[in-house]
């Protein structure tokens, strides 16, 4: 296990490199003056914009612009935003606030999604099976959005019963409907994913021999049925998580959460590529490091898959 470990983490170097200088193409890539605006409605003079421009290496082609970036980046220098705050510095004070707001709505996601699953799974057609189909279709069907609105205006502004708005450093409280509205899409694919997968264990050859052998049906859910089922559902929870940091631009602009979200839409609105390049980055190094997780709990959920 640890060579392979070892193994996968020098793969993911070329992958990193790859996935930062296409991002890095993308946002630098794009056409249009960055300093434009930066110094009122007169426009900046050429001394400014010189000077920023040799401070940033935008005179340099793109790939040496980029090697420069990689080096800074590998001795924990993210750069700096035009005004010459520490890029640093707001994902210290951003990040956080994500991290617990995709961590909220993994949780919500896991849990619910997985309990609608495994009884909709087991039990077959029925009142609940649909009303799981129907619920999951609506979620899917519904963008993101629309249900934050919709869940703040009615338990917000009519019933009272949370903030329209969250504070500056919210408490896992309130970010449990936010969570929720987050994880509300991935939830669904959960839940559909789980009963999938339950239905076709269901009636493998392993689950007959256990019932065969006289185990309770308690453990021949929990231990051999589920443990199987659920390798597809790790898969999608574990790289869902990079996927949920990246997507909260949305529910943070809905529940004024001052996450991440907020400094990606600032920094593509005025043209701030370095805000941007590393926020993106660091979201990056989540979905690598979070994709060799799930393929380690692999070998834990399945005895039969080994790594040499």
């Amino acid at each position: 296990m640890g060579r392979y470990v070892l193994r996968r983490l020098l793969q993911l170097i070329p992958v990193f490199i790859g996935t930062t200088f296409i991002i890095y193409l993308l946002v630098w890539a794009i056409p249009g003056d960055p300093f434009a605006g930066k110094c009122g409605d007169r426009g900046c003079p050429p001394s400014y914009i010189a000077e920023m421009n040799e401070k940033y290496n935008l005179n340099d082609p793109l790939v040496v612009q980029y090697f420069k970036y990689l080096g800074k980046l590998l001795s924990g220098d993210f750069g700096e935003t035009y005004s010459g705050t520490a890029i640093s510095s707001l994902l210290e004070q951003a990040y956080p606030v994500t991290i617990r707001l995709a961590i909220v709505a993994l949780i919500i996601e896991g849990v619910i999604g997985l309990l609608a699953g495994v009884l909709t799974g087991l039990r077959g057609r029925g009142f609940l099976d649909n009303l799981v189909l129907v619920s999951t279709l609506f979620l899917i069907a519904l963008p993101v959005f629309v249900t934050g609105f919709v869940l703040q205006i009615v338990l917000g502004a009519e019933l009272g019963l949370i903030k329209t708005t969250v504070s500056s450093d919210p408490s896992i409280g309130e970010l449990i409907v936010p969570g929720f509205v987050l994880g509300s899409l991935s939830m669904a694919y959960v839940s559909r994913l789980t009963r999938t997968s339950i239905m076709e264990n269901k009636h493998a050859d392993f689950v007959r021999t256990a019932v065969a052998k006289g185990l309770a049906p308690r453990r021949v859910v929990g231990v051999h049925m589920l443990r199987n089922s659920m390798i597809p559902v790790v898969t999608f929870l574990g790289t869902d998580l990079g996927a949920l940091m990246g997507g909260a631009i949305v529910t943070e602009g809905v529940f004024n959460i001052r996450g991440i979200g907020g400094l990606v839409y600032k920094g593509i609105t005025t043209q701030e590529g370095t805000t941007v390049t590393g926020i993106v980055t660091v979201l990056v190094l989540v979905y690598l490091l979070m994709n060799l997780l799930v393929d380690v709990l692999y070998a834990v959920l399945d005895p039969r898959i080994r790594y040499d």
